[in-house]
């Protein structure tokens, strides 16, 4: 008995488990029709903890925005190009005259083709030059038609911008690139492709054009590019404005430089570079040093701005999060500027919200280092007054927090010595030392303590520029340091160590590849899918799971406390009360249906109703469905149907004598068994709050089978067959064909559930309010949420701005096209060759 019913419960509950899982595969609601992706959960153990879901972890590029790069504006030489389509008399160039042209490409601004056409501006063409041949692109010809294959939608977006203005990349191999400029053909012999990679954030190729001069084309983060620009270069100030202004659009942006290499310079060059190349040991760091070496007094020719719309309910879902008391991170390789707005627009921040800075954040922690005179004692870091009512003035105001993946570097005790915070983190590390004996992990133990108790007091989070190790460590930080179930969300290769560290990691479906996806517990198309699988799959996984373990657990000690009553009767022996063939179909017939239909089909409110009402999700968060006291309640109520479906026969077959009466043992032991039946399927239907015909005939049929079963097995035919192990021979036929033992029967069920009735009671007398104050609590908040527009400008302090290029590539194909890997080689006679292969 003891392995029958855990197995069974184990059994039971897996399957319940598959059953949920399959709902979120066939929940029509959740199926993408423009894609033919239905979502689906790839784990079959996690559908409960979508339930208590606290925080949420999401990428932003092709997680909340669509990951469709559309080239929108540029900078070229301080001067801005490109208007938006909702302008006045705004009407598409037309790039008839180019036979090469994207038909679906849009551009706003005919003034960027009258200029490019009529004027020998050579920073123009270089611009879209750059744009031609600084990349990583593959090309296919269908007939006349050219099919780009890029690593991120950005490059491509980039090249193909460059191709309507007739700039068209028309072919590479291992050491050429054949460009069609404004209708001249021209082949450039690539002499270097220096790679991208998340910690250069920019990529570069070195050229000989057919005038025989050596170039070198670089793009990247704007952080970067403008560091290694020649001092005397001109229209940085107007560069800077444009990025800035981009930022506030919500576009994707990047720097644009190059400059022409002295052929003896490029000798001496050349000769580390192949060294670096060939190295056997640190040669990436070696190659790195190379590139520096030569990515240095550049000529800046602009900036590009990319636009990557918002996916469909973006808005409304973290809204609906919001107000289902989740909180909703975005960690994003994004500029700040871009991240503060794409936040605006998604409604994740909103204007009547405090956004906190670094510097206040570096305040906030300074004045309690300063004033706190116990460090040395260990003592909490939050317990600190100073800090606290720090804090607490905060409190009493929206809050927002954004922040750099710097400054997480250096919060995880990661410090750059050249930050301009190296004052404060400097004079930490100097008091910490001198007065804690284990210095590197406490110090930074009560910093990521303290830092994480300011971050989840805040409404939103934010960390732009963050790798894909920084995001990782960021789900680790809170999880280490909050004991909450967190969910993060993503869809390309880069957000894998973050849905690997978070309790539940979804993958979006998107155009990064099938990374995320294979690596997720469950797999959706669009961000807002996240409403359903939450407010609905998971709070009624969870409120199904919790009704069926606490009633498994009623009515497997209903059952099994009975034989130790019967125990303090027999001396302890082996002997037990109920026939064995009972024992064994208890869980597995005599109760298993209604428990499994609830288990399956339990709804507290309608998934229309889930949705309009999120406060409901706060109880799953809370856990106040299955506690230690529900569970010690359910235990006490399975002591109280076993005492009374025991003693009450007891009692009434003690003193019974006379012909045609039933006391004898197996007699006992159908009454008792007849009794625990009843009451824990009587008991089932105060836990049913959704009840459909399954629910029914499931609670018909469970004491139906019990006769059924108890009848076959102690009929003559069995006993005659096995006496030895159908010990029962025809006693329930005896036993309740007297009616004096249904009243004992009756008598001990109404016993046994008495508890659930006074409870049920109670709880509708007194427990109404706040009840009805739970169910209130999403309907209390509006989902209108005041955002500014996105063309405002944001100012709280300085504002490092980055670039959100940077993080959307992946490093490697450089390596693969310079080893002919991925491209036919040159012919023999130096001929063009008008296409190539892209199978790797």
């Amino acid at each position: 008995m003891s392995t029958i019913v855990p197995m069974s419960m184990y059994i039971t509950l897996e399957f319940i488990h598959l059953v949920h899982s399959m709902y979120i595969d066939w929940d029509i609601n959740m199926y993408f029709v423009k894609k033919d992706i239905p979502a689906k959960a790839r784990s079959t153990c996690l559908n409960d903890l979508l339930g208590q879901v606290e925080y949420v972890f999401s990428d932003k590029t092709g997680t909340l925005t669509q990951n469709i790069m559309t080239f929108k504006k540029c900078c070229i030489s301080g001067n801005i190009y490109g208007r938006n389509m909702c302008e006045k008399n705004m009407k598409a160039v037309r790039f008839t005259w180019n036979k090469y042209a994207d038909k679906e490409f849009s551009f706003y601004d005919q003034t960027l083709i009258d200029v490019l056409w009529q004027n020998e501006n050579d920073p123009l063409k270089e611009f879209f030059r750059l744009l031609a041949i600084c990349h990583t692109v593959m090309v296919d010809r269908n007939g006349d038609e050219l099919v780009y294959q890029a690593a991120s939608p950005d490059e491509e977006a980039l090249v193909n911008a460059a191709r309507n203005f007739g700039y068209v990349f028309l072919s590479r191999t291992q050491d050429s690139i054949t460009t069609s400029e404004l209708g001249v053909e021209r082949t450039y012999k690539v002499l270097a492709l220096l790679d991208f990679n998340s910690d250069r954030k920019r990529m570069s190729i070195l050229v000989r054009d057919p005038e025989g001069k050596i170039k070198l084309y670089t793009k990247g983060a704007d952080d970067v590019i403008l560091k290694r620009l020649n001092p005397d270069c001109p229209y940085v100030e107007e560069t800077e404005r444009s990025l800035e202004m981009f930022a506030q659009e919500t576009l994707r942006t990047l720097c644009l430089a190059y400059k022409e290499v002295d052929l003896f310079v490029y000798t001496q060059w050349i000769k580390k570079y192949h060294q670096a190349s060939v190295s056997l040991q640190n040669r990436l760091q070696f190659q790195e040093a190379v590139y520096d070496e030569m990515e240095n007094d550049l000529q800046l020719l602009g900036s590009t701005a990319i636009e990557d719309k918002l996916q469909d309910c973006v808005p409304e879902t973290i809204q609906l999060l919001k107000n289902g008391n989740i909180k909703v991170w975005v960690l994003t390789g994004d500029k700040q500027e871009t991240a503060i707005n794409i936040g605006f627009a998604c409604r994740l921040l909103s204007d009547d919200m405090e956004i906190l800075t670094e510097e206040q954040i570096c305040d906030i922690l300074d004045d309690y280092w300063e004033h706190n005179n116990k460090f040395g004692s260990g003592q909490d870091l939050l317990g600190n007054s100073i800090f606290k009512a720090h804090i607490g003035s905060l409190l009493a105001r929206k809050m927002a927090l954004v922040v750099t993946g710097d400054f997480m570097v250096r919060i995880l005790g990661k410090f750059n010595w050249n930050s301009k915070n190296n004052r404060f983190f400097c004079e930490l590390i100097d008091r910490f030392y001198k007065k804690t004996r284990d210095p590197n992990e406490e110090e930074a133990n009560m910093r990521e303590y303290a830092f994480v108790d300011l971050a989840t007091k805040c409404q939103a989070v934010i960390c732009c520029r963050v790798t894909p190790k920084q995001k990782a460590m960021i789900v680790q930080l809170v999880k280490k340091h909050k004991k909450a179930t967190i969910l993060a969300i993503g869809d390309g290769a880069n957000d894998v160590n973050m849905i690997k560290t978070a309790h539940i990691g979804v993958g979006i479906s998107g155009l990064e590849g099938t990374q995320a996806v294979q690596a997720s517990d469950y797999a959706l198309a669009q961000f807002f899918h996240l409403q359903r699988l939450l407010f609905v799959h998971g709070r009624w996984s969870y409120l199904r799971i919790a009704k069926f373990l606490r009633y498994f657990f009623y009515k497997t000690s209903a059952s099994v406390l009975c034989h130790l009553w019967f125990a303090c009767f027999n001396g302890f022996t082996a002997q037990t009360v109920f026939d064995s063939w009972f024992i064994a179909f208890y869980s597995v017939f005599f109760t298993a249906f209604p428990v499994l239909t609830m288990g399956l089909l339990e709804q507290d409110i309608s998934a229309k109703m889930s949705l309009k009402r999120p406060g409901l999700y706060k109880v799953g968060q809370m856990g106040s469905l299955f506690t230690y006291k529900i569970f010690a309640w359910s235990f006490l109520k399975g002591i109280i149907t076993s005492l009374a479906s025991f003693f009450v026969t007891f009692g009434a077959c003690q003193d019974t004598t006379g012909p045609g009466t039933t006391c004898d043992y197996q007699s006992f032991a159908v009454i008792t068994a007849t009794s625990v039946i009843l009451a824990v399927t009587v008991e089932v239907s105060f836990e049913i709050s959704y009840w459909t015909l399954v629910s029914v005939l499931a609670f018909v049929i469970s004491p139906i089978v019990y006769f059924l079963l108890s009848f076959v097995t102690q009929s003559s035919p069995f006993f005659r067959f096995m006496p030895t192990i159908f010990q029962f021979p025809d006693a329930t036929r005896n036993t309740l064909r007297h009616g004096f033992i249904w009243l004992i029967i009756l008598l001990a069920v109404g016993i046994s559930i008495l508890p659930s009735l006074l409870a049920s009671f109670v709880n509708k007398l007194f427990g109404h309010n706040q009840v009805h104050h739970i169910n209130a609590y999403g309907a209390e908040r509006k989902n209108e949420v005041n955002t500014v527009a996105l063309t405002s400008s944001f100012k709280r302090g300085s504002v490092n701005r980055r670039s959100s290029y940077a993080f959307s590539h992946k490093e490697g194909y450089a390596d693969l096209i310079t080893r002919g890997t991925s491209l036919q080689r040159s012919n023999t006679n130096n001929e063009e060759v008008p296409g190539v292969s892209t199978k790797e």
